[in-house]
């Protein structure tokens, strides 16, 4: 039998960490109230990094993902140990939800399903074309040129059409060794940020706005961006639970990341299914709902 219900999953800086500043504080913050919300429940609860090759995984029920957040700098090793552990144990989210949200031509199921996203452009790795070409048929003067694996804004780059030839060489090296995205630029999250909404269990908990620093457009609190509690409308949330209801199946936890795009309307960013920041110190309660969900779950 099993000796843990639940083993959250971190990366090994967060394991014990020497020194802590307030980046990795609010990390072992929210993986404690997940922790305690947990075991609130009656669960068996231990945390791990997800790389630790001394902990038998056929000793928990469920591997929560929370804070893993080298899993794409360390693609090749985290997608070895994926297929390692989903011979061993169950995942939440589920094994087919991870390996769909992993690569973000999610985005392109989602729009088939009537979710509006930005204008998009997918380059497979590989493929024989140019940055030019890419880019002929977006409508800005700016558009973010990123990998289809990534997070923490790792190769994100925001190019005018002017500097096209400057991103030439760059362009070939990174789709000759991974497939990449362009999308069009969109000034809103400059002007008004973006808005990040929690779903748990299928139902709106919190929201908050994240706001670049002044002359950035990268929204991560690691590049200077700056998070708010944010009140959202039902639009909004209408917005949310649509992008969640597309899913290939329920998700049990969802961060849906909404703006406002270049022609006033609500767009998908992204949707974070796998290890998203998901502010339980702002929200303590919906640490609850989402232990109540997991309890339900494994029941």
């Amino acid at each position: 039998m099993p000796e843990f219900d639940i083993t959250i999953l971190t990366d090994p800086r967060y394991v014990s960490p020497k020194n802590t500043d307030q980046y990795i504080k609010n990390v072992l913050i929210e993986d404690q109230l997940v922790a305690d919300a947990l075991k609130a429940e009656g669960l068996g609860v231990i945390r791990k990094s997800w790389d630790d090759e001394e902990f038998d995984w056929s000793a928990t029920k469920y591997a929560l993902f929370r804070t893993t957040w080298d899993y794409f700098d360390r693609y090749p090793e985290f997608s070895k140990w994926l297929d390692h552990v989903t011979s061993h144990t169950k995942l939440i989210n589920s094994e087919q939800l991870v390996y769909w949200n992993i690569d973000k031509h999610y985005m392109r199921d989602l729009h088939a399903k009537g979710v509006r996203i930005p204008q998009t452009r997918f380059i497979e790795k590989g493929e024989e074309t140019t940055i030019a070409e890419a880019v002929r048929d977006l409508q800005t003067e700016y558009f973010i040129l990123k990998p289809c694996v990534s997070g923490g804004a790792r190769h994100t780059y925001k190019i005018h059409q002017s500097e096209l030839s400057d991103h030439g060489s760059l362009f070939q090296e990174l789709t000759a060794s991974e497939a990449m995205m362009v999308q069009e630029f969109q000034q809103n999250i400059v002007d008004k940020g973006e808005i990040s909404m929690m779903i748990m269990g299928g139902q709106f908990t919190h929201a908050v706005l994240k706001v670049a620093k002044p002359s950035d457009f990268r929204v991560q609190d690691d590049h200077g961006g700056s998070v708010h509690d944010h009140t959202p409308t039902q639009q909004e949330i209408d917005f949310a639970l649509k992008v969640v209801a597309a899913c290939p199946e329920p998700p049990l936890y969802a961060r849906v990341d909404i703006l406002e795009d270049n022609s006033g309307e609500i767009a998908l960013a992204e949707l974070e299914l796998i290890e998203p920041e998901l502010w339980f110190r702002n929200q303590p309660d919906a640490a609850t709902i989402l232990a109540k969900t997991i309890k339900d779950h494994i029941q």
